[in-house]
């Protein structure tokens, strides 16, 4: 077996945070791909959900969109979009909200829309899509992408999603009733909030990666929480599943498309 790249390990540390029967509400792309494996590992019943209205679904392959064919034909149940939300997130059903963005601030707030200014960005985004909800309303939040300057910013270009808004207990001074974001997971380890300011701290690392790598990756005085633990190597048994799993979805995804005419 060789050894691991960072982005395998960031994959294998997100599905383990998840758990046997959690019901998770999955964003596409790292997040599809910490939770699939979760689901092929250590939790079986994991019940997975996606915004286009599919119910413990069980792709084979990850998905190219929510719109996926894969989503609904392996599906517990499918249910029309606005029940999604109405019945299952907004009454408090979802346990995990898994998400990923383009950049994300000190206090886990999440910017998927542009970069650069709103009226004239350098780049626009896919946008928000059910990210908002979700992260208003799932009992907590798991955010998931690759740490650079440009993507963990002292300051959002625009916010898409909120985390703890301005910190020291703004989210609760709203009516949000999610728990918020209480776990980002980078590819050089992980961070949490601090208990008070809810300021997003260095929790744990991934083994080869030091403090200062990871202060080098974010835009903002990255500090420390009380014990910042090391995050264990992925077993044999993870990597050959995550690696089937990526292997299953570039065969799939390379195949032609037959169209009826």
């Amino acid at each position: 077996m060789s050894a691991c790249t960072r982005d395998e390990w960031m994959t294998i540390a997100a599905a383990r945070l998840l758990w046997d029967g959690c019901v998770c509400f999955v964003g596409i792309g790292l997040p599809s791909a910490a939770c699939n494996l979760a689901r092929l590992t250590h939790a079986p019943d994991i019940v997975l959900v996606y915004e286009s209205g599919t119910i413990g679904t069980r792709p084979e392959v990850l998905p190219l969109s929510i719109g996926d064919g894969e989503l609904a034909q392996t599906a517990a149940y499918v249910v029309p979009l606005p029940e999604i939300f109405s019945y299952y997130l907004q009454a408090g059903r979802v346990d995990v909200g898994f998400l990923g963005a383009a950049q994300i601030d000190r206090f886990g707030n999440l910017n998927s829309t542009v970069i650069g200014s709103y009226d004239a960005p350098e780049t626009r985004l896919p946008g928000a899509g059910g990210a908002p909800e979700i992260a208003t309303h799932a009992r907590q939040t798991f955010v998931m992408l690759k740490a650079t300057p440009r993507s963990f910013v002292e300051r959002l270009d625009f916010r898409t999603s909120a985390g703890y808004l301005g910190g020291s207990g703004a989210r609760a001074r709203t009516t949000a009733p999610g728990g918020g974001p209480c776990v980002v997971i980078s590819d050089f380890g992980t961070l949490v909030p601090h208990p008070r300011t809810q300021e997003l701290q260095l929790s744990a690392l991934f083994s080869g990666v030091g403090v200062e790598e990871a202060r080098a990756a974010v835009g903002w005085p990255l500090t420390l929480a009380e014990h910042v633990g090391l995050i264990d190597p992925p077993t044999p048994n993870e990597l050959e599943t995550l690696r089937a799993l990526h292997a299953r979805t570039r065969a799939a995804h390379a195949r032609p498309m037959p169209l009826p005419l």
